[in-house]
């Protein structure tokens, strides 16, 4: 199926162009990550059709961000897309009998999520390994220490990420996932996330998304210091500084990435084993302090650079 898309955006001209935020130079084929959603219908097919209005709510943010991928769509349109397509997830969990101002902040990040995720998706194999650690991190908590999904969805993703970076993992990626792979991949973890949450009543689990979590959030802060335009095209992310300032390798970067996501993950188990919330403020401190120490330094390379 990958093949076969492949094929058909050749044909149809579905590329990822260089522009003001990409670190590429050269147009790629962009939208290879609508294989998650493939993958998806076909667990969706073998399990008997479970969790109908998380699969329909996927559906929406799916083929908006699809559209998205071949011309800019309306930002009103793809938020209140996300916004229903998002309290879809909400009911299927279900969330809706949460305190309200805790559901209304649990929506309001979740759809600040959706578009995190996709902002990260800008250097080969950075969208694919995270994902695969991530969703191998909820595997390892279903079958060893609280039961809370329908594994198969999980498995079959995991499927869906290694052939998908079988072509973008590369020097010379063959595509990119595009809009239609970060946020499907985000709006399933979001959905494993809050599960495993709702099951076992520990908020501590929100740092198995920790890495893009400080990177897209401090990011936004940095901008807003300088009086940016939040919403205009950037390369200030870190990795981006990474690749682009320093040259790094794109596949190194995404290897450290998925790196330090696994140490912090282990954090999160052994946190919620021996019942020590405070290596969950621990973890968020020291995540968030490294990741501002190497920042500012590269932040200081490249003024020096540029004089």
């Amino acid at each position: 199926m990958e093949l076969g898309y492949f094929r058909w955006a050749g044909r149809k001209g579905i590329l990822d162009k260089p522009n003001a935020r990409s670190s590429h130079q050269e147009p790629t084929i962009r939208g290879g990550g609508i294989i998650f959603l493939f993958a998806a219908l076909a667990w969706f097919i073998y399990s008997g059709f479970e969790w109908p209005w998380f699969f329909v709510g996927l559906c929406g943010v799916a083929i908006i961000s699809f559209l998205d991928d071949q011309r800019p769509q309306s930002g009103l349109l793809r938020f209140f897309i996300h916004l229903v397509s998002m309290m879809l997830l909400f009911y299927q969990v279900p969330m809706l009998d949460w305190p309200v101002l805790l559901l209304g902040s649990a929506l309001i990040i979740s759809i600040g999520s959706l578009s995190a995720f996709n902002f990260m998706d800008g250097i080969n194999g950075i969208t694919g390994i995270y994902a695969l650690v991530t969703l191998s991190t909820f595997i390892l908590i279903h079958e060893r220490i609280a039961p809370f999904t329908d594994p198969g969805l999980v498995i079959t993703l995991v499927m869906a990420v290694l052939i998908f970076l079988f072509f973008n993992f590369r020097k010379k990626a063959v595509c990119f996932a595009g809009d239609v792979g970060s946020v499907v991949l985000a709006f399933v973890q979001i959905f494993l996330l809050l599960q495993l949450i709702q099951k076992t009543q520990y908020l501590g689990w929100v740092l198995l998304v920790l890495v893009f979590g400080i990177d897209s959030v401090l990011t936004i802060v940095y901008r807003l210091s300088r009086k940016e335009n939040i919403f205009k095209p950037h390369r200030t992310h870190l990795y981006q500084y990474l690749a682009n300032e320093w040259g790094w390798d794109h596949r190194l970067i995404a290897i450290l990435y998925g790196a330090c996501q696994i140490l912090i993950n282990t954090m999160a188990v052994i946190s919620f084993q021996f019942n020590h919330l405070w290596l969950i403020w621990v973890t968020g401190f020291m995540s968030a302090s490294f990741y501002l120490v190497i920042r500012l330094q590269v932040s200081s390379s490249i003024k020096q650079a540029a004089k």
